[in-house]
């Protein structure tokens, strides 16, 4: 397999970026998954890896070879689009094959690679059919059979299940991942999909306006993200986030609330320099838990099932629903709305932000 490395590469259309500067190397083996929202220049970035797209500057190295100018076929990259890119008169043979044909590898030695992949991906029923036949499942694993039997240095992978419903999504998750882990192949993939990403990634890329927001394995991101665009985006529904005002070690919040800041962030809090003491408080759904003698009270403002827990929504600002929290809940669970409840946090899981410059703060 290989290692990439981009150097300062950025994509200009006119005046505007489409890709800022960015450095990020992608290790020998690795599942890197480019997550954000569209327009945020991850596919982008897939195409100027892959030579599709040409870089407005910086340099792209592949096993330290400077590939930045080299045509896409001297770059050894497979690439795997969303739509089935499958040729509908051939048979599922002959659509893998081909690519060998077109390297004129030795007939035995293409026939092997084929059988060999078609087994992997447990195809091999399908062989002798044609494409308009196929599951989109099946002319997935089609696709991705055309890349593997190349044997390549990487895989470049473009939404490759955008186009499948959610059961086949979920199966073919599982199925890359599985693929990755067998043959240990160096692979980018684009998604806007945080599940696949989370699930399939050994790091996880996050773009937005252009610009990677962090870079970090999926627990990393999850729980410690870099600034509040990372604590939005990553989590369903992201990272609860409410505005108030630091002092003499309290957070002051919607509702007269007071939060008691644990002792290890009292220090870092001193030292920033926060605009008139405002400060944002972080903390995922699950960093809750519902006491009576808890230290931040709110009301209910609405609840819902959802298998395995139940997600209260509340409001810390009464009537008015402005300033809300997100809480897991055990799954029996269930309130009217408008019942008072009091909450505290895990102080280990607990994240404060800069409001102003919405970066995350540090201890």
């Amino acid at each position: 397999m290989a290692q990439i490395e981009l150097n300062q590469v950025a994509k200009k259309f006119g005046d505007v970026y489409a890709v800022q500067p960015m450095d990020l190397t992608i290790r020998d083996g690795e599942f890197v998954a480019l997550l954000g929202p569209s327009g945020c220049g991850k596919t982008t970035t897939l195409r100027m890896i892959s030579g599709l797209e040409a870089v407005s500057s910086g340099q792209i190295l592949i096993d330290g070879n400077d590939v930045t100018w080299n045509h896409p076929s001297a770059r050894d990259i497979a690439f795997v689009f969303q739509f089935f890119a499958l040729y509908p008169h051939m048979t599922v043979r002959q659509n893998i094959a081909f690519t060998l044909e077109a390297q004129s590898i030795p007939k035995a030695e293409a026939e092997k690679r084929v059988n060999d992949v078609a087994k992997l991906l447990q195809i091999e029923h399908l062989m002798r059919l044609r494409p308009k036949s196929l599951s989109g499942g099946d002319r997935q694993r089609v696709t991705l059979a055309r890349a593997l039997v190349r044997r390549p240095k990487a895989f470049l992978m473009d939404e490759p299940l955008g186009a499948l419903d959610a059961d086949f999504r979920a199966i073919m998750r599982a199925e890359i991942k599985r693929l990755h882990l067998a043959q240990h192949a160096t692979t980018v993939y684009v998604t806007h999909d945080q599940i696949e990403a989370m699930a399939m990634g050994d790091r996880i890329v996050i773009m937005s306006n252009a610009a990677v927001q962090q870079v970090g394995a999926p627990a990393e991101v999850y729980y410690d993200p870099a600034n509040l665009f990372v604590a939005r985006f990553i989590g369903s529904p992201g990272m609860n986030l409410l505005a108030g005002r630091y002092t003499d070690g309290v957070v002051h919040l919607a509702g007269g609330n007071r939060y008691p800041v644990p002792a290890a962030w009292q220090a870092s809090l001193n030292q920033h320099n926060l605009a008139n003491g405002e400060v944002i408080l972080g903390f995922r759904p699950e960093a809750a838990r519902i006491s009576p003698d808890g230290a931040l009270k709110t009301e209910v403002y609405a609840d819902a099932l959802h298998g395995a827990y139940t997600m209260l929504h509340l409001a810390l600002d009464g009537e008015r629903g402005e300033a809300m929290a997100h809480v897991r809940a055990d799954k029996r669970v269930s309130y009217p709305i408008g019942t008072p409840l009091h909450f505290d946090l895990d102080p280990h899981m607990v994240r404060f932000f800069d409001p102003k410059t919405e970066l995350a703060l540090t201890q």
